[in-house]
């Protein structure tokens, strides 16, 4: 049971609900955690700002959604792992793909590297060392891709947040937490 109530385009203020019609057509429906965050228009556009920005960003739809799910699992936040694993498969990623990015692993190696860069933000709450943003370089990411890795990650958390701390209902197809433990 949400710790908020969901709202609609009935329920919530004129500026959230005129968004929450833009993220209905972008979807065909309008995802919980959007109805949840509704609350704040101002969160609210942040949000679906940053969502739209990133993705026509200089990351491939793909790997920000093997970002998204690595970041959900270390997070624990069941319903981020759930809605972009369905993304990241809608945006080309096989099954196994998903499955991996979740233990924050890639048989591709410059995925491999950004993801063990997103969890090192994650796990080091930014606190990187230099040989780390090298390793991303030699994987062969240019400087506006690295930001926006960053990027991803910062805007991964504040949803992942925004589901747990609220305890917002799963409305994807549930996919369980591995629980894999921080490296």
């Amino acid at each position: 049971m949400s710790r908020v109530t969901l709202l609609d385009t009935t329920t919530a203020t004129p500026a959230a609900g005129a968004l929450l019609q833009n993220i209905h057509q972008a979807f065909g429906a309008t995802p919980n955690m959007f109805k949840a965050v509704a609350h704040s228009p101002a969160a609210l556009q942040m949000m679906w700002s940053a969502f739209g920005a990133l993705g026509g960003g200089a990351l491939p739809a793909r790997l920000g959604e093997q970002i998204a799910v690595a970041v959900a699992e270390r997070n624990g936040c069941d319903y981020c792992l759930a809605a972009h694993t369905a993304l990241g498969r809608k945006a080309g990623a096989s099954a196994d793909e998903m499955r991996d990015a979740q233990a924050g692993e890639s048989a591709d190696p410059k995925t491999q590297a950004a993801l063990r860069f997103a969890l090192q933000l994650v796990n080091q709450r930014g606190h990187v060392a230099e040989a780390d943003v090298a390793a991303l370089r030699d994987a062969g990411f240019d400087e506006p891709q690295l930001v926006e890795i960053v990027a991803h990650v910062a805007l991964n958390l504040f949803t992942n947040y925004v589901n747990v701390a609220l305890a917002v209902p799963v409305d994807f197809p549930a996919v369980p937490l591995r629980r894999v433990s921080p490296a």
